[in-house]
């Protein structure tokens, strides 16, 4: 089918590729473009809430569309744009490799390994333990399992089989509902804080999106680590995270490896045990890849539910 062809695409290109520099990234030019809304207003939550229903769509529609049209002329370069779009809206290989480096850097280095961490999470951690630095990265390993990957898929096969129900083309609109998650992402990452008002109705539109990813992320995290019962021992910890969705992962990480995942003075999952060790971390980094390798696969067999 051509448009499990599409997912085929992007997983090869994450396997081959990663992910482009910085400065090629359509992501990051569109973050630039977001960074001009992050500045006091008059009114920060209209000017929030028409940037988070203008932005994300807009280029929505522009990549939609360039696949429609190619579309016309030849549907493998349909498939091609399709795939590619999927590919940038995904990120497995850096976030894994991220991860170990910060982990490894660890145990022999830990204040390369606190400035590394700056690329997986962000909280402050120049006072950070080696536990607390390795605790952060497999909770950032996790949590970005669903915002980095599993999200786009998701909105990737969902968009799909809408548009297949409704009449419309399913490819342009599963590939503009793959680049509008990511953007709805990258808005909140940037404007999604507390002391940015203009950033709220992004937020709470982010919230919204991310409620389905992230639990099942959970699950396939879960079975990656071959422990179905982590999602369920994961609930009783959810309470003090303070994202409605982050803590899905992040708790069944925890469950999985039976180790604590703590943000200081923030949250404390599985408070009862001790913080991770090297090979734990690592360890648990693997699993994130296996559960990766489980959303592709679960993808492809979503998109072929369209015929």
């Amino acid at each position: 089918m051509l448009n499990a062809l599409a997912v085929a695409v992007a997983s090869g290109l994450e396997l081959a590729i990663g992910e482009p520099p910085t400065r090629l990234h359509p992501v990051a030019w569109f973050g630039r473009f977001v960074g001009t809304v992050d500045r006091e207003w008059d009114h920060p939550l209209a000017v929030g809430a028409l940037a988070a229903a203008l932005l994300p769509l807009g280029v929505a529609v522009v990549v939609g569309g360039s696949v429609a049209l190619a579309a016309t002329r030849e549907p493998l370069a349909a498939v091609a744009l399709a795939g590619l779009a999927l590919f940038l809206t995904t990120s497995l290989r850096s976030l894994l490799s991220t991860a170990r480096e910060v982990i490894a850097d660890s145990e022999v280095d830990l204040l390369v390994a606190r400035d590394g961490l700056l690329a997986l999470a962000g909280r402050d951690a120049s006072d950070l333990s080696a536990g607390e630095v390795r605790s952060a990265a497999v909770e950032s390993a996790s949590e970005n399992l669903a915002d980095g990957l599993v999200a786009s898929l998701a909105a990737f096969v969902l968009g799909g089989l809408v548009a297949a129900g409704t009449g419309l083309p399913p490819l342009p609109v599963a590939a503009g509902a793959a680049v509008w998650v990511k953007a709805v992402n990258t808005m909140d990452s940037m404007l999604g804080y507390r002391s940015k008002r203009v950033g709220t109705p992004t937020a709470r539109l982010d919230d919204a999106v991310m409620w389905f990813p992230a639990r099942v992320s959970a699950l396939l995290l879960a079975i990656a680590c071959g422990s179905p019962q982590s999602v369920a021992r994961a609930r009783s910890w959810l309470d003090g995270v303070p994202s409605p969705n982050s803590g899905w992962p992040m708790g069944t990480a925890a469950a999985a490896l039976d180790v604590r995942l703590e943000k200081p003075g923030v949250y404390v999952l599985n408070p009862a045990r001790g913080l991770p060790d090297v090979t734990t971390a690592q360890h648990s980094v693997t699993r994130v890849g296996v559960a990766g390798v489980l959303a592709y696969l679960l993808a492809g067999l979503g998109v072929l539910a369209w015929f």
